[in-house]
C-alpha cells in the first residue's frame, strides 16, 4: 500500500468579504479563504461536483471566513446550484459565527447516486483568533 506523507492542498486566498452566494470551485481548490471581514450571512455553492466525483466517492472542502466585530455564518449550502441540507456535527447547523476571528467550515460531500444525489457532512471549527 502506498504511504501518504503529507498532501498538498490547493488554496484560494482572496481579499473578499463573505456575503450572498459564494461559488466554491471544487475542481480548482480544496480550501477557500476570505480574508476581508464578512458583511452578511452566506450560502456556499460547491461547483463542479457532479462532473468530478463518481458514485461512492467523496470530496472534502473547507471555507475559511474572516469575521470582524459582527460575526456571520452560513445559512445554506448548495451543490452545483441545487440546495442540499448538510448533516452538521452535533446535530445542529450553526446559528452564529465568532467575532474578530477566522471560522472554518468543513464539508465532506459523498455522491450516493448518479441522479445525482449527495450526503454532506459539515462542521464548524473553533475560532481562530
Amino acid at each position: 500500500n502506498p504511504l501518504l506523507k503529507s498532501p498538498e492542498e490547493r488554496w484560494t486566498v482572496s481579499a473578499t468579504a463573505a456575503t450572498g452566494t459564494i461559488a466554491f470551485d471544487t475542481q480548482t481548490q480544496g480550501v477557500l479563504y476570505y480574508t476581508s471581514n464578512a458583511t452578511g450571512n452566506w450560502t456556499l455553492n460547491a461547483t463542479n461536483v457532479n462532473a468530478n466525483i463518481a458514485v461512492g466517492d467523496a470530496i472534502s472542502i473547507v471555507f475559511a471566513v474572516t469575521n470582524g466585530t459582527t460575526a456571520y455564518y452560513p445559512t445554506a449550502f448548495q451543490i452545483d446550484s441545487s440546495a442540499i441540507t448538510p448533516k452538521w456535527a452535533g446535530g445542529t447547523a450553526p446559528t452564529a459565527g465568532n467575532a474578530s476571528a477566522v471560522d472554518w467550515y468543513s464539508y465532506v460531500i459523498v455522491k450516493t447516486a448518479a441522479t445525482p444525489t449527495y450526503t454532506v457532512f459539515a462542521g464548524q471549527s473553533s475560532k481562530f483568533a
